[in-house]
């Protein structure tokens, strides 16, 4: 006769298998038929009535609830939130989206590239072994140069790679969709046609850069 075990609950648990099965002296005349206590329905049995008498209290289910609801709640603000990169070019703080950011990188050597129209492109750079086409923002969007540009932002979309040289980076900015604001008309009059609106940014509104129209502009003045 299988040994039984009595739980807390007062359900009693058959423990013949650390007697007379493989945990124990192996007599168990069943074990010729399912070699291991595992696959023998008594030990089955068991860990079904094992189960049955651990409840879950409602400090645990109210755990899971409120665990379950702060998921969802950060999957949603993960949908309405978006991220840019602020840096500074010319003295003006403006954000660009940082799906579009490689890198930020230190100045380097600036090579001339010739018989260009466009008096924003300031030359190619090395990067990583490969030259990209290197584009003053500062001038593009006709801002006074104040002070020289002590990094490389290097930039791609839709396999296109520019460098923009920045004066200042400040960190990646969070901000919902919806919190864009309108352009002002006291931004500069160049810069407005590519600010697709303004971010919110330690107290104060910045200029949140249109990358899509700004690559395409770009690439057409070089073709």
């Amino acid at each position: 006769m299988a040994e039984l075990s009595v739980t807390s609950s007062g359900t009693t648990l058959e423990a013949c298998w650390s007697r007379i099965g493989t945990k124990g002296d192996g007599s168990c005349p069943e074990l010729a038929h399912h070699i291991r206590c595992l696959n023998c329905p008594t030990f089955a049995r068991a860990a079904l009535l094992q189960l049955d008498r651990v409840e879950a209290s409602d400090e645990v289910a109210q755990r899971w609830l409120h665990a379950g609801m702060a998921m969802e709640e950060v999957q949603e603000d993960q949908a309405t939130l978006a991220s840019a990169l602020v840096v500074r070019i010319a003295g003006e703080w403006l954000a660009i989206a940082t799906s579009v950011v490689q890198e930020v990188t230190g100045a380097r050597p600036l090579h001339s590239l010739p018989h260009q129209r466009n008096s924003a492109i300031a030359g190619v750079l090395n990067i990583r072994g490969a030259l990209r086409i290197c584009v003053s923002l500062a001038q593009l969007f006709q801002l006074p140069a104040q002070t020289s540009a002590r990094h490389l932002l290097v930039a791609a979309h839709e396999g296109q790679v520019l460098v923009f040289p920045v004066e200042e980076v400040a960190g990646v900015h969070r901000y919902r969709h919806d919190s864009l604001a309108p352009v002002p008309t006291t931004l500069a009059q160049a810069a407005i046609q590519y600010t697709r609106g303004m971010v919110e940014w330690r107290g104060r509104p910045i200029g949140l850069l249109d990358h899509e129209l700004l690559f395409y502009v770009l690439n057409r003045s070089m073709t």
